[in-house]
């Protein structure tokens, strides 16, 4: 019915520039008219923002059209009878005194009020808002991506800030073409009432049958009414329209701005009043005058100053209450417990790599690393708490994994780290440390010393980069321990968003949200991507049906994930392989004990780090020929070899003949037996 009310009101604005309207009717639409642009004014008044009112370009426009069919029906009353209503009698004869210059020349100032200052100006600023919110729009997308990224907000905020920065977009561009409507209107109104007093001297004269004098007392009296009684909510409309492209987005309205803008400083009040009551002493204004509204601006100045003292004191008593209640309550005691799933801390000498007034980069490269760990492990990385400490040592960093340290590295930050300089004689001096996040020999050498160190072939890294290294890689190694079941739910609700029936059917039916939490915490703790959760959740529910062991479901997994895994660990279609042999798949599959808490592997000590030194043994030989091997076994005991060797061989991957693809070609490079 509304959408009705609206087309119908539309469709009525045409129509009454065609049908002649009595003039009880046009004097309700004057009223109404007079009544629409109060209201409009008092609208973009109180609005804290200007997509508050985002209907206003077209309202711009339908409140001009109304206004020019208005002026149209009251011209054809003006011209065929020598009348036109009330209301534009009573603008003609009240409002100017019944003179007919003054009121020509009134209906001119407005004209010229609205048309040179009001909408020149509002123009101007729609256009250059329009431009620079456009340049703007980019860099906004920027910064909500970032934001995103970082974790400060949610897909459903980032969507919704996404949408603001468009309708800002549109709502300048409409309003620049707007204010040409406000222009158009003042330009039409002086033509109307020119073409109302031509035209009333020429009907009223040879068709009324009046003198002269008659015609023009009674059209330019009837004609400057109507151009009045349209020019006035054309210019409330007008500084309407000055309004909402000169406002700027705040937390009150037009009227609590100004009040607290303008009186924020009480003591310049004093120096108006006293420039005012200097006025009444030089000048022959008069002191009674001056004096007496320089005394009022004082008494408002120190009403203002005494208001603002008392409120910030009683601000202030009720901030400390505030607190001393918080402090209070047990309840606060909870977020004492609050932990971080991340935290980065550093010493005050390395404040310079996250200070970007410094030149810092620290921030960005979080960024970078939470974007690269979300493509290669699919694991969506919380916030990670980047923050000081002065109980660390001056250059000294740790990273903190849910409150415990499990990482940490010293800087010099003036210096550059050169890697792998063995035993070989190169020259240059330096100071020996470790790098922090491979545990190779390293040097600490100067800026100085960069471009020989990178002419003899070394790696030199900067002191960012050796940090972000060391963080990242740090969060891959505890990936599994950061996926917790909250984060495993957001997964799951992505999934859910393209693959409903799936989810559908595998939570909670078949699996809980704890069930997979572990298989992924499982695939993560082997460095396996889940990014393909697809693929992931269309195995656990074909085989949760069956069991619903976490590690026996990471296998068939794993097993799904076939394609991935070799392209993960094979190059060029060729695999070194250390192979396991039958003898060891025999003793471990006999010393399997299969109990209600799951299959426990009760190998003795003695054969356990037998196996051990020899998986070690073997891997060392390959990296001294610069190849790095998998272990290779069936898939009944790859999960068994990978319990027994993950504590000495964490980094080795072990995987199953079933999880390559059949065109892989294996190269043996030693098999192991008992």
């Amino acid at each position: 019915m509304k959408n009705m009310g609206v087309l119908i009101a539309v469709i009525m604005i045409v129509v009454m520039m065609v049908i002649p309207l009595p003039t009880f009717l046009l004097d309700i639409l004057l009223l109404f008219n007079l009544s629409l642009s109060i209201m409009i004014l008092l609208i973009t008044m109180n609005t804290r923002e200007p997509l508050d009112f985002s209907i206003f370009p077209s309202l711009l426009l339908l409140t001009t059209l109304f206004r020019l069919s208005l002026n149209v029906s009251s011209t054809r009353l003006i011209l065929t009878n020598g009348k036109a209503g009330n209301v534009i009698e009573t603008f003609g004869n009240f409002v100017v005194g019944g003179n007919t210059v003054v009121g020509f020349v009134v209906f001119l100032i407005l004209v010229i009020i609205q048309f040179i200052v009001i909408t020149k100006g509002s123009e101007r600023v729609a256009e250059v808002a329009a431009r620079f919110t456009l340049d703007a729009m980019p860099g906004k997308q920027m910064s909500i991506d970032a934001d995103l990224n970082t974790g400060m907000i949610n897909d459903q905020e980032a969507r919704l800030r996404r949408r603001k920065v468009e309708q800002e977009a549109d709502f300048y561009g409409s309003m620049d073409g707007a204010s040409k409507f406000v222009k158009g209107d003042a330009i039409a109104s002086i033509i109307i009432l020119m073409i109302n007093i031509i035209g009333g001297f020429i009907i009223g004269m040879t068709m009324h049958g009046m003198d002269l004098t008659q015609a023009i007392n009674t059209f330019t009296l009837l004609s400057v009414g109507d151009g009045l009684v349209s020019q006035i909510p054309a210019l409330l409309i007008s500084t309407a329209t000055g309004i909402i492209v000169t406002r700027a987005a705040s937390d009150g309205n037009l009227g609590d701005d100004v009040t607290k803008q303008l009186l924020s400083y009480p003591s310049l009040l004093y120096i108006v009043a006293g420039c005012i009551a200097l006025l009444g002493i030089v000048t022959p204004i008069g002191i009674f005058l001056t004096w007496g509204i320089g005394g009022l601006l004082a008494f408002a100045a120190y009403s203002i100053q005494h208001k603002q003292t008392t409120q910030e004191a009683a601000e202030e008593n009720t901030q400390s209450e505030q607190e001393l209640e918080e402090v209070r309550k047990p309840e606060n005691v909870f977020a004492l417990l609050r932990e971080d799933p991340i935290e980065f801390e550093f010493g005050i000498g390395l404040i310079a790599l996250a200070d970007v007034n410094q030149g810092g980069d620290l921030l960005d490269r979080v960024v970078a690393i939470r974007r690269q760990i979300a493509l290669d492990l699919g694991l969506v990385v919380p916030v990670v708490r980047i923050r000081d400490n002065i109980q660390l040592h001056h250059n000294e960093y740790v990273i903190k994994i849910k409150g415990n340290e499990v990482a940490k590295g010293e800087i010099l930050l003036d210096h550059f780290m050169m890697l792998n300089p063995g035993d070989e004689e190169h020259g240059i001096d330096g100071i020996e440390t470790v790098d922090p996040t491979f545990g190779l020999p390293a040097l600490w050498i100067t800026e100085e010393k960069k471009d020989e160190a990178e002419m003899f072939g070394y790696t030199v890294i900067d002191p960012a980069s050796i940090i972000s290294t060391h963080l990242s890689e740090t969060i891959r190694k505890h990936a599994h321990e950061i996926l917790g079941r909250e984060e495993t739910s957001q997964l799951i609700n992505h999934v859910k968003e393209t693959h409903p029936s799936l989810m559908e059917e595998l939570i909670p039916n078949v699996l809980s949200v704890g069930d997979i939490q572990k298989v992924l915490q499982k695939l993560l703790k082997e460095n396996v991507s889940i990014r393909n959760l697809s693929t992931i959740f269309e195995a656990l529910a074909d085989y949760s049906v069956y069991t619903k062991n976490p590690d026996i479901l990471t296998e068939y997994v794993r097993q799904a994930l076939a394609r991935q895994l070799t392209s993960q660990f094979v190059r060029n279609g060729v695999v070194h392989a250390i192979q396991v042999g039958a003898g060891i798949e025999k003793k471990l599959a006999e010393s399997i004990q299969r109990t209600e808490h799951g299959d426990i592997l009760t190998i003795d000590p003695e054969s356990s780090n037998q196996l051990i030194l020899t998986f070690t043994q073997k891997i060392e030989q390959m990296a001294q020929l610069g190849i790095r091997p998998i272990i290779l076994t069936s898939s009944g005991i790859r999960m068994y070899v990978r319990q027994l060797v993950e504590r000495s061989l964490a980094d080795v991957p072990i995987l199953s003949y079933n999880e390559l693809e059949p065109n892989v070609e294996v190269q043996s490079v030693g098999v192991v037996n008992l």
